[in-house]
């Protein structure tokens, strides 16, 4: 495992160059930033395959907007290399009654669920995609109906059509059995169903489907100011309130041109830290569970339990919600509440690294986490994964130094060190996730020592500039969320879109279970540790 220290690369001329040869450049949402209008539809796979296989960009996110009449396509790509901070979108546009565009996956695998979310919800259609099923509706629901199209209405409820069952991808052959787990789970956790194909033991392929849980959240703020968007989106995951609620806050604040108060940010970053350190110590108490070693899902729980309690402590919630608003806090942090927080993480460090000691001192612990579910950083970089388990596989991307926000880009600039490890399997992750775990009681006691006095927000206009984009990055405990959101003519929401890292990284589990067996399954998926409600919406 190796700490790096963040760097700043500059952007290659060539790209600029090359992408306003192949379209209509404009400027934003960032001036870093670059949206190109493709006018050929049908070259968008040879400029993806050149943006990331000449330029050291990955594909981020693929999102749809419906532009009545036409529709919208926008496909953002993102660096590879550390420091490199920039976003080059690509845009085609659509007439009503002609809406494919080439398939992306052949040649960018990365791009198999945003395109399949696009056709579901908007009806685009990606011709020659290698898996035509369904990803976000399930069985019964109308052909032909797109519930993010602007024409319909959220309160309607479609009725239920009998439809077939969802085809599954199995192997097949002489010993191969499939094993079904889910959508109900014997855990008091969210659903899922994985379907395994396994010879004895062995897994060949795994089967998942997901959105059992999708709430049409990004249909429910369409047409709401700021503040009150903000209370849905602080509520898509339970547990990155504080990461997708800055993440809109600051798109909201980038579309506004709105400088939040250096006070504010610093507050919004011990946030974001309290939240990555309750989330990392409970997943390697679940990472202990997976492994048989209940000593450390004991201590694991009880770290958690005192840092959440600790939360309700400094914020009146257990999840951190209710201190971040657009333009800034709600809160501030008194000088007794500052100490009682510093004492506790001066204490919390000694307490998990005598955790870390018992896990990594453990033979029999040792045995299950070496080579299993392993990732390649091939695969990883396929995939445009992100967080914890890219940094696991060797992929030195963090959105705190890359894409900096709240106090990374300013005061806290340059402060990070990114922990990364070559591994790719479970004990690489549960590495990582130790190291950023210290890397983050470090930051959050050095931004409590450099907490200076100041105003908590800035007013935000009750509309926005009409018709203007903000894109943002936040690092979640979990990795990277993008966030694109767009004012309409009247200045409210017209689209918001999140692009979690779970979504980003869930067909990465399937992957990493090939290389296990069926009873470390759980073992492997821990180690992501991916949430299904940020990935449904």
């Amino acid at each position: 495992m190796t700490d790096r220290d963040s760097s700043q690369a500059t952007a290659p001329p060539a790209l600029t160059t090359w992408l306003a040869e192949r379209g209509l450049v404009t400027p934003g949402p960032r001036p870093a930033d670059v949206t190109v209008l493709v006018a050929r539809v049908a070259e968008l796979p040879v400029l993806a395959a050149e943006l990331t296989t000449n330029f050291g960009l990955a594909l981020g996110m693929i999102l749809a907007t419906d532009d009545d009449p036409r529709l919208g396509v926008h496909y953002v790509f993102e660096p590879t290399a550390p420091g490199d901070d920039r976003f080059v979108t690509l845009r085609v546009e659509l007439a009503a009654e002609q809406l494919e565009v080439p398939s992306l996956t052949p040649v960018l695998p990365a791009a198999n669920w945003h395109e399949r979310e696009a056709r579901d919800l908007f009806g685009v259609v990606p011709v020659g995609h290698p898996d035509p099923r369904p990803l976000v509706l399930h069985e019964g629901w109308p052909p032909g109906l797109f519930p993010l199209r602007k024409r319909f209405e959220a309160s309607e409820r479609p009725p239920h059509e009998p439809a077939p069952t969802r085809p599954l991808m199995l192997a097949r052959g002489e010993g191969v059995f499939e094993i079904p787990v889910g959508p109900i789970h014997a855990g008091i956790i969210e659903p899922g169903h994985f379907r395994f194909s396994s010879v004895g033991e062995t897994v060949l392929h795994l089967d998942a489907q997901l959105f059992f849980t999708h709430r049409g959240l990004e249909k429910r703020v369409e047409g709401l100011a700021p503040a009150d968007a903000f209370v849905i989106v602080e509520r898509i995951c339970g547990v990155c309130s504080v990461a997708h609620g800055l993440g809109f806050c600051e798109a909201v604040e980038q579309v506004c041109d709105l400088e939040v108060p250096a006070r504010a940010r610093m507050l919004r970053t011990a946030a974001l830290e309290l939240e990555r350190l309750y989330n990392h110590v409970g997943d390697v108490g679940n990472l202990c569970a997976g492994m048989g070693f209940h000593y450390g899902t004991a201590v694991g729980a009880r770290l958690r339990e005192a840092l959440q309690q600790l939360n309700e402590t400094l914020t009146g919630h257990r999840f951190l919600r209710g201190l971040l608003q657009p333009g800034g806090v709600r809160l501030d942090l008194t000088a007794p509440l500052a100490r009682a927080l510093d004492e506790h993480l001066a204490a919390l460090g000694p307490a998990f690294d005598d955790l870390m000691s018992r896990i990594e001192g453990s033979p029999s612990v040792l045995d299950r986490i070496d080579g299993t579910g392993v990732l390649t950083a091939k695969a990883a970089g396929d995939l445009a994964i992100c967080g914890v388990a890219a940094r696991a596989s060797g992929i030195d991307r963090d959105a705190r130094r890359d894409h900096p926000h709240a106090a990374y880009a300013h005061e806290f600039a340059g402060e990070l060190r990114v922990v990364t490890a070559t591994g790719g399997d479970v004990h690489a992750r549960l590495s990582v996730r130790a190291g950023e775990l210290r890397e983050s009681l470090r930051l959050t006691r050095a931004l409590l020592a450099g907490l200076s006095p100041g105003p908590l927000a800035v007013a935000v206009p009750d509309t926005m500039p009409p018709g203007r984009v903000g894109l943002v990055a936040i690092e979640s405990p979990r990795g990277s969320a993008l966030h694109w959101l767009r004012a309409d003519d009247a200045g409210r929401i017209d689209r918001y879109h999140l692009r979690s890292p779970s979504y980003a990284n869930w067909p990465a589990v399937a992957l990493a279970a090939e290389t296990a067996i069926v009873p470390d399954f759980p073992l492997v998926n821990k180690s992501f540790e991916l949430c299904y409600a940020c990935t449904d919406r």
